[in-house]
């Protein structure tokens, strides 16, 4: 899908393959590893392998997101419809130097946008661990409510609701 968004900042496209330094920085970065996992992404040639292997499912969509200016990629946003789960799922990373700037509610926000327009989900979800206070945070502003905690696997996962603010 070839999607190119914009906000008052950030320039909001699709992943592509020459985003495979930036997928390489971002998943190697500690709050990654910690909080979605290690890929073992060695090198920008996994990098690229990765992304390539995310193109296949017509079921993800990955958004990357920069400043205007800059044009240099500082987060992402995903929306994913998962296996396990039967509505999708929206996720967001960003690179550490650029957090505290709301530049990933603002990011996410416009995706949500695009996804109710274009998508037209039911429901939307996020999951995550339940420590994750930060995006706790940034779900909370953008109108998630937590809906339970649940197993998968050898994993404890929160699930939170997106409450669409027209529908309240």
């Amino acid at each position: 899908m070839n999607v190119e968004l914009s906000t008052p900042r950030l320039f909001i496209k699709a992943l592509d393959l020459s985003d495979a330094p930036f997928i390489y920085n971002l998943l190697n970065t500690d709050g990654w590893k910690k909080y979605i996992g290690d890929k073992n992404i060695q090198s920008t040639e996994d990098a690229a392998n990765y992304i390539s292997k995310i193109l296949e499912n017509k079921n993800y969509h990955y958004f990357v997101f920069s400043l205007k200016e800059a044009k240099s990629p500082l987060g992402l946003i995903t929306f994913l419809f998962r296996d396990t789960q039967d509505f999708p799922d929206l996720g967001f990373a960003i690179l550490p130097q650029y957090e505290g700037f709301g530049y990933a509610y603002e990011a996410a926000e416009r995706v949500l946008e695009f996804a109710k327009e274009k998508l037209n989900p039911e429901k939307i979800i996020a999951i995550l661990y339940p420590d994750n206070s930060k995006s706790i945070h940034l779900l909370t502003r953008l109108n998630f409510k937590f809906q339970e905690n649940f197993i998968e696997g050898d994993l404890t996962l929160a699930k939170y609701v997106y409450l669409d603010r027209t529908s309240i």
